[in-house]
């Protein structure tokens, strides 16, 4: 087995390709690529993970310019999850924006993200572009439980329209950030099961609220400020996580 200070600095990547221990395995293209990229040299220790909550020890045994392999040394059972089982509804922005909230949303331990298309959302995807846009934004999260340790990777969905996520069942609590909303955070019972709504750029349409609230999300402000599509819900989901969840 690995020394555990060697887990805890090895380089980590993606490799949902059935990992177990005392196998040697090619990386997917992506892991491959990131390795030549930080000229990692064989016999480097790295941490693989498949998404399964689990984290495997390995050791690049091959480098080369088609392919790279490791061998499996160890499988390590970590627990890195938030007791919370949170669902981020996030309205459509532009891509950088969006970007930012998957890889900051998926750090504080959110379990997944549905991207929902609203009113006021200023992008608009042909199809093609939807689903490279779909394809990206699981890459970001990838990359982000790479970076902070995450073995289970929170499921990104496919882009819906607003109404269309609001006629799903509800989780035991749904909250709507708006800031002409009378309810706060700390005012809620708290929940294991959460999801949280947040609008685009411009926020939703006041139809759009009103349709949240009827089908049982609960309005609420988060202090006296206006924050930004990307600020709002990493905001909401660290007060939520440090109330009920990781803190």
């Amino acid at each position: 087995m690995l020394p555990e200070g060697d887990s805890a600095s090895a380089p980590r990547f993606y490799c949902p390709d059935g990992l177990a221990v005392g196998a040697t395995l090619a990386l997917p293209d992506r892991a491959a690529q990131h390795v030549r990229v930080l000229r990692l040299a064989p016999g480097t220790a790295i941490t693989l993970f498949e998404g399964d909550g689990a984290e495997y020890g390995a050791e690049l045994v091959e480098i080369g310019k088609r392919s790279v392999s490791a061998l499996v040394r160890a499988r390590r059972e970590v627990g890195r999850e938030s007791p919370l089982a949170i669902l981020l509804a996030q309205g459509l922005s532009s891509g950088e924006r969006m970007d930012l909230v998957i890889q900051k949303a998926t750090e504080l331990g959110v379990t997944a993200i549905q991207p929902v298309l609203t009113a006021r959302s200023i992008v608009r995807l042909s199809n093609e572009r939807q689903e490279r846009r779909e394809l990206h934004w699981q890459n970001v999260a990838v990359a982000a439980c790479e970076q902070c340790g995450r073995n289970t990777v929170p499921e990104v969905g496919a882009l819906m329209p607003l109404y269309e996520f609001l006629a799903r069942p509800r989780a035991r609590l749904s909250v709507l950030l708006s800031p002409a909303a009378d309810a706060v955070l700390r005012t809620l019972a708290p929940a294991r099961d959460i999801e949280l709504l947040i609008g685009p750029e411009g926020g939703l349409a006041r139809e759009e609220r009103e349709a949240a609230i009827s089908a049982g999300f609960t309005g609420v402000r988060f202090g006296p400020r206006i924050l930004r599509t990307e600020t709002a819900p990493l905001a909401a989901i660290a007060a939520i996580q440090a109330m009920w969840g990781d803190g």
